[in-house]
């Protein structure tokens, strides 16, 4: 400090001898110029504290500012409730009513506490007291007052104090703001002759003109600028200088202040009529070139001109990684969610985040602040390192693979080059942050894929602690949201869905996915799979890398069930079953005994003939090829998915993927029920633990209550049932009575009305309690407070999927395995609830009913989906949006537009996985009763992936990035439900088709060669004698016949045991069984060899893992074998330059003696 004010008083010396030397030539002063650029120097140095304690008060203002961690020395209590953020540090602005938020720098910068209103009383009078001892120093070590600097240096300071004393007098108003810019005092109406007769300009009555001061830490008095010659040009340099408080507020906007708008409109008020008055006095008295300050700068922030697409901060440098927002509640003038936001967001400066505050003037309600937080590169070095995340370090040199043989016939199917894979590829290893070099860093900026960024963001926010209540410590951004503290978090979408980004902003990789994945017109396309990835994570790309596996595999599984429903339409005609039903001759003849009592009458067989030809085309001899080919097709699928799914492993970088820590963390919920603690086995911490005794009420209750759901499930497929038999016999006397249905009795019979309307209740039924359990299972879940995320997920998975399934599937398994099994025979058939008599099969059998309840559940159910996924979160959003926009000319920001936007939620992913399983059952559970299952199954899911691609990207937040190596836990469901399928399918083939009675009679009952199923149906019938009927079921109108037919195999009224079961149905029976043992072990052998010869991971995938692992130890092996010699090397050179001093000491000790 000595050798600069040394240098300082030798320039000034040197400045005054040239300037008399150039005013005697008429020139302007070099020295002049350069003294004006040094006053600017120290200045503009000082500035920025002294422009904070301005704006918090006069006393605050006159303290000295104390050296920081924060480069430029800049204090925590920083600038209009915005401080910039050193390495690690961060910034925020403080909101209407609150406390300025300083720096929490991971480097030095001071507490927020300092800042406290508690504190704030009781540190004015220490500020009082130490201004007035500066003042005491000041005045004693300013000049004397006989010289002409010292009257000036008295003078100023007199004149400051006078003005300080009117100021609080007259109580200027100010900008409502925070930390709000002191309104300048109004110049004085009297002209000082002493400044207008010597024309000179005071530096400190320059300072007074601006909302700004020199700095009295420094206590240099004011030099006197005298006018030789006026210059106009060189009016840019005073401009600056006494338009400070301008570039400061320009200074503050790119450092994001949210008040700054409404200081830029009172500085330029206040500006306006200053230079009114001094213009008046320059045109009487002033033509120096002083007066060039005077000038004003156009302010270089406008808020109402920022973009709204911007994802940055105010500054236009830092990107906005994430958002979080929240409603204050100023009723309450103590509310806790307040402090916890407070605590919550210093300690988020803490890690080293930034952060940025939106004031909900700014917002379209006028009610939400908005939190916007970006994570600067020394955080995201750091956290890549504990997460783990692997980097780029070379470009691989293994060769793509060859294409396939006609994959020219499938360019129309694949999407450019720069879509699929946008990056190159390249090996990878975890990032380290003291390997930097290693690692391909071209712009630091957009290093870290969006992904990544929000996902490590999102790190911080769920372990970050923001207080303690009942002696516990809380974190978590999830408790934050649960509790209402904070309404939403979630990271920013790249832009507008509609448009590419306009520079600066990065490419616009939400439209890139709208224009080559969300559109329906590219429903034929393949999925751009590295992009979403990129986008939203690899947890959410795996999921559409399934779906897009398993719509791949489902064409193969639809073409061949199209061939089988295409065989038995072809071979309708030629069926020798339905020929003699329709025939008048045969079926015609054939009296069938009533299907209800009293009100049913007896009916012909051929008034079946429409059913009977349906039924041929479901159940025909290609359902038996079908069945066997899905159960070996389920196996492919699997097989090949776990190959899919390694290569995807690879490509992703998850082949040494360790579980998630997010759901392997604690929850809240979790910690907050636990009283007791114990060491972790692993981690030898104390960590919050639960008894087995404290929960096994809730599992008992859990237990319960999922049992208690499946009985009213099946509580309700019996009241289906139950309106099944109760509405048949009403359908039957009314069609008969009614002349008008004579025309459609053809193809609408009793029985096909009763089945239609019952499938459609039974949806209808299914709907309702779906939307009713989704609740109560997760009520139940939170309730057994499960330890981490993983095993919530985990449990809420296992109670939805046994719901569902019993929920879907229960009717079709009804109507495949218990429909017209246990009837009984006319005279003795089976009642439920001894009231209804139980329900029979169609002579052709159950098949085609359970045909329907199928195709009527699966479709229904996929419609509705589909429709649902589309159109509530659309209206949602409408509504949303229309509720917000009161406030048209306000700026809709891009935070803003994302927060209108309806949540993924956690569990949105669950419910589109649970939905795909769902409908992976109906394809291979009972598709032997209908071939088209797999055809309807691929056109939803074409469907779906667009409806889902749309409405993530257009309709719904941006989800949090997370990792995940496979589809998780419903890998194994599908497994279980692919060998559950083995088995039902041979029990449908057996037991409810009518293939296998067809085949029996065909190799041991027929007896026309020529035509071997010729009098099969007839064969198929039972006969009963009328007068057997018991005479509460016989029919209240008598017939002329004797005898009536109806579907089983029993011996004739005259037979020595008439009624019983005859021998060809043991026959029958032992033919289904035994078709079941044989279809079951073939397919399960096949599906075992398959499993053997198909490896998990394909041989090329192993060799590029290999060959990666390799070329990774080779180069992290060169780097440091490299760094080792740099160190070596310098430490050799440092050690020779040592033994250098050491003999050249020695030869001049030497010398010397």
């Amino acid at each position: 400090m000595d050798e600069d004010q040394a240098a300082r008083r030798r320039s000034e010396e040197e400045g005054l001898e040239r300037g008399e030397e150039t005013a005697r030539e008429g020139q302007p002063s070099p020295a002049w110029d350069s003294r004006v650029e040094w006053d600017q120097q120290d200045l503009l140095m000082g500035l920025s504290g002294r422009e904070s304690r301005e704006a918090a008060g006069p006393e605050e203002a006159a303290e000295p500012e104390p050296e920081s961690g924060v480069p430029g020395g800049r204090r925590g209590e920083g600038r209009a409730g915005w401080e910039p953020a050193g390495p690690g540090g961060g910034e925020r602005a403080a909101p209407e009513g609150g406390v300025a938020a300083g720096l929490e720098g991971g480097r030095g910068g001071e507490g927020r506490g300092e800042q406290d209103q508690t504190d704030g009383e009781g540190r004015a009078g220490e500020s009082r007291s130490r201004s007035e001892a500066r003042q005491q120093a000041g005045s004693q070590g300013a000049p004397g007052s006989g010289t002409l600097r010292g009257g000036y240096w008295e003078g100023s300071r007199e004149r400051h104090r006078e003005r300080k004393v009117k100021r609080r007098a007259k109580g200027t108003k100010q900008v409502e703001s925070k930390y709000r810019p002191e309104k300048k005092p109004d110049l004085p109406q009297e002209r000082r002759q002493a400044e207008t007769q010597k024309n000179v300009v005071l530096k400190g009555e320059t300072s007074e003109a601006c909302p700004c001061w020199l700095s009295e830490q420094r206590r240099r008095p004011p030099t006197i600028q005298i006018s030789l010659s006026p210059k106009p040009r060189r009016q840019s340099q005073w401009s600056s200088l006494c338009h400070t408080s301008v570039s400061v507020i320009n200074e503050l906007a790119q450092m994001g202040d949210p008040d700054v708008l409404e200081m830029v409109q009172e500085e330029e008020r206040i500006s306006n009529r200053e230079a009114e008055y001094i213009f008046g006095m320059n045109e009487q008295s002033l033509s120096s070139r002083e007066t060039s300050f005077l000038i004003s700068e156009e302010p270089a922030f406008k808020k109402d001109e920022q973009s709204k697409d911007s994802i940055f901060f105010r500054d236009g440098i830092r990107q906005i990684d994430f958002v979080l927002s929240y409603v204050d509640d100023l009723k309450k003038e103590a509310d806790p969610k307040a402090e916890r936001r407070k605590e919550f967001e210093q300690n988020l400066r803490k890690t080293g985040l930034e952060l940025e505050i939106e004031d909900k003037r700014n917002s379209e309600d006028g009610k939400t602040y908005f939190v916007k937080i970006h994570a600067p590169w020394e955080v995201l070095v750091t956290y890549a390192e504990v997460l783990g995340i692997k980097m780029p370090i070379k470009e691989s040199d293994i060769p793509l693979p060859e294409n396939i043989p006609f994959s020219c016939m499938l360019e129309p199917l694949k999407l450019p080059k720069n879509v699929k894979h946008p990056h190159p590829e390249y090996f990878t290893a975890q990032f380290t942050r003291h390997r930097q070099e290693l690692f391909l860093i071209e712009d630091k900026s957009s290093f870290f894929p969006s992904s990544s960024r929000n996902r490590i963001v999102y790190y911080i926010l769920s372990r970050c602690p923001f207080g303690v209540e009942d002696g516990k410590k809380k974190f978590g951004i999830e408790r934050l949201l649960t509790s209402n503290t904070y309404s939403s978090a979630y990271p920013l979408h790249d832009g507008q869905y509609w448009k590419p980004s306009e520079p600066p902003n990065p490419v616009n990789e939400r439209y890139t996915l709208c224009q080559n994945w969300a559109r329906f017109s590219y429903f034929y396309k393949e999925q751009p799979l590295d992009l979403i990835r990129d986008y939203y994570g690899e947890k959410i790309g795996m999921y559409f890398v399934f779906l897009g596996f398993y719509t791949e595999m489902l064409s193969f599984a639809a073409v061949v069930g199209l061939a089988c429903f295409i065989y038995g339409l072809l071979s309708m005609d030629t069926n020798s079953s339905s020929t003699e039903i329709c025939d008048p001759k045969i079926g015609g003849q054939i009296i069938m005994c009533p299907l209800c009592d009293l009100v049913c009458d007896y009916w012909r067989l051929n008034t079946t003939c429409l059913a009977s030809k349906i039924s041929h085309l479901f159940d025909n001899e290609s359902t038996v090829f079908f069945a066997i080919f899905m159960g070996i097709w389920v196996t492919l699928f699997l097989e090949f998915w776990k190959q899919r799914q390694a290569r995807m492993e690879y490509e992703w970088d998850l082949v040494d993927f360790e579980e998630e820590q997010q759901q392997l963390q604690l929850r809240p919920e979790f910690e907050a029920m636990c009283k007791h603690r114990k060491i972790n086995a692993v981690t030898k911490e104390m960590e919050p633990y639960m008894p087995l005794y404290s929960r096994l009420p809730w599992y008992f209750l859990s237990g319960a209550t999922v049992t208690l759901w499946m009985a009213l499930v099946i509580a309700c497929m019996v009241a289906v049932i139950v309106y099944r038999l109760s509405v048949f016999a009403t359908f039957a006397s009314f069609m008969e009575s009614e002349a008008s249905f004579k025309h459609v009795k053809s193809f609408l019979t009793p029985q096909i009305t009763t089945s239609l309307s019952g499938s459609c209740l039974n949806f209808i039924v299914i709907l309702i309690l779906n939307f009713f359990y989704e609740k109560i299972s997760a009520w139940i879940t939170k309730m057994e407070i499960p330890r981490t995320y993983q095993e919530y997920e985990s449990s809420l998975t296992l109670k939805m999927f046994l719901f569902q399934f019993v929920n879907f599937y229960s009717s079709c398994f009804y109507v495949a395995f218990f429909k017209g099994k246990f009837v009984g025979y006319p005279g003795k058939y089976t009642y439920l609830f001894n009231v209804w008599r139980s329900e029979e099969c169609d002579p052709g059998g159950c098949l085609i009913e359970l045909t329907t309840q199928l195709t009527i559940i699966m479709t229904g159910k996929q419609i509705f989906g589909n429709v649902k996924e589309a159109i509530y979160p659309m209206v949602l959003n409408w509504w949303r949006r229309r509720k917000a926009r009161t406030n048209s000319e306000k700026l809709y920001s891009r935070w803003e537009q994302d927060h209108d936007l309806e949540t993924f939620g956690s569990l949105g992913l669950f419910y589109e996985y649970l939905e795909t399983v769902i409908q992976f059952g109906f394809v291979t559970l009972f598709v032997a009763s209908f071939p088209l299952a797999p055809l309807l199954a691929l056109l939803n899911n074409i469907i779906e992936i667009r409806v889902d691609a749309w409405k993530l990207t257009t309709q719904y937040r941006r989800p949090v990035a997370a990792k995940a190596h496979s589809i998780g836990v419903w890998q194994d469901i599908l497994y279980g439900m692919a060998v559950l399928s083995v088995a039902t399918n041979a029990f449908i083939v057996a037991f409810t088709s009518d293939i296998i009675p067809r085949l029996v009679y065909y190799y041991a009952y027929s007896k026309d060669a020529t035509a071997p199923m010729k009098g099969y149906v007839n064969d198929s019938l039972s006969t009963f004698l009328i007068a057997d009927f018991p005479n509460h079921t016989a029919p209240w109108e008598k017939r002329d016949f004797t005898t009536c037919r109806y579907r089983d195999y029993r011996y004739p009224p005259d037979h020595d045991q008439k009624y019983f079961h005859n021998m060809q149905y043991w026959h029958v029976l032992a033919a289904k069984m035994t078709f079941i043992i044989v279809m079951e072990h073939v397919v399960f052998l096949v599906k075992f060899l398959l499993a053997w010869m198909i490896p998990d991971v394909p041989k090329d995938v192993l060799e590029r893992i290999k060959r990666e692992k390799l070329m990774t130890i080779k180069i992290l092996h060169d780097f440091e074998l490299n760094k080792l010699k740099e160190n070596l090397r310098a430490n050799s050179s440092e050690l020779a330059k040592e033994v250098l001093i050491q003999e050249n000491k020695t030869q001049l000790a030497k010398s010397t003696v």
